[in-house]
């Protein structure tokens, strides 16, 4: 991760595969953001894989940038994350232009809840249970 200032303006340019280990790292960029900034803009050029955790961890940082006033603008959506998004998402079809929506509140929710879903699935065939969950007699 790459933070850059532009007047009012944070990039962030991500490079490499976003994934579960990304959350530390974008913590960081958000928290390099100044106070006299008001939008954020992230810049997947460079990203070339993501996965779902790493998905919910670009989710996070959106939110955690508008909670703060931020308004944030994802760009740059490579094939393969824009592919594996609309496939979180349940659109089916190549090349579908998932990323051009993502700013959208509702879509990212649904996104974000499918990706939790999705994830919480996975941990369980893995042999972890979800937190709260206890077997009926």
């Amino acid at each position: 991760m790459d933070t850059q200032q532009r007047g009012d303006t944070v990039l962030v340019s991500a490079r490499g595969e976003l994934d579960e280990d990304a959350g530390a790292t974008l913590q960081r960029s958000l928290d390099e953001v100044p106070a006299d900034a008001r939008d954020v803009l992230v810049d997947l050029h460079g990203v070339v894989s993501m996965d779902r955790e790493g998905l919910l961890h670009l989710l996070d940082l959106h939110r955690r940038a508008e909670s703060v006033g931020l308004r944030v603008l994802v760009t740059g959506w490579q094939p393969q994350p824009q592919q594996m998004m609309a496939e979180v998402a349940g659109i089916p079809g190549p090349g579908l232009a998932t990323g051009e929506r993502y700013a959208l509140a509702g879509f990212r929710r649904l996104i974000e809840q499918r990706a939790q879903a999705s994830r919480d699935l996975a941990d369980f065939t893995a042999g972890w249970l979800p937190p709260g969950w206890l077997p009926r007699a």
